[in-house]
């Protein structure tokens, strides 16, 4: 029974390390982001994915950080993939929103933005010019 218990230590020991690891990954890409070391802060957001599959802000830093490199594809599933998590996360449905809008889809642009505005707290008024955007675009 002693072998038992140490065995169950360990392993708890492991699975406590696993997880302040983890916890780590979003924060070191945060901050390796914010220095502006992209490559790097890409992988890290990779690794919190791999152990947090549910966190939509790795998610959104990735767009961010493919949004910068101009990859265009790989921008929009990772907004695809953040509201289909949160559909209510603001940041991800007007990026999602001005990228569809740069690619001259306006009709998609035009409901996100609508979507949006039902139920914005901090996207509102930069919602409304994005909305008066895709409006003068139509009309081309």
């Amino acid at each position: 029974t002693v072998m038992k218990l140490l065995k169950i230590f360990f392993i708890l020991l492991l699975l406590t390390n696993n997880l302040h690891a983890d916890n780590n990954y979003f924060n070191d890409g945060l901050k390796l982001y914010k220095n502006k070391k992209y490559e790097k802060a890409k992988f890290k957001f990779e690794q919190d994915i791999v152990f947090n599959p549910k966190n939509e802000k790795s998610y959104l830093y990735l767009s961010k950080i493919f949004n910068y490199q101009k990859k265009i594809e790989f921008e929009e599933q990772n907004l695809n993939t953040v509201l289909l998590i949160n559909p209510k996360n603001e940041e991800a449905t007007f990026n999602l929103a001005k990228l569809k809008l740069e690619k001259s889809d306006f009709k998609s642009s035009k409901k996100l933005i609508e979507k949006l505005l039902s139920f914005c707290k901090n996207y509102c008024q930069k919602s409304e010019s994005l909305k008066t955007e895709i409006k003068k675009s139509l009309k081309k």
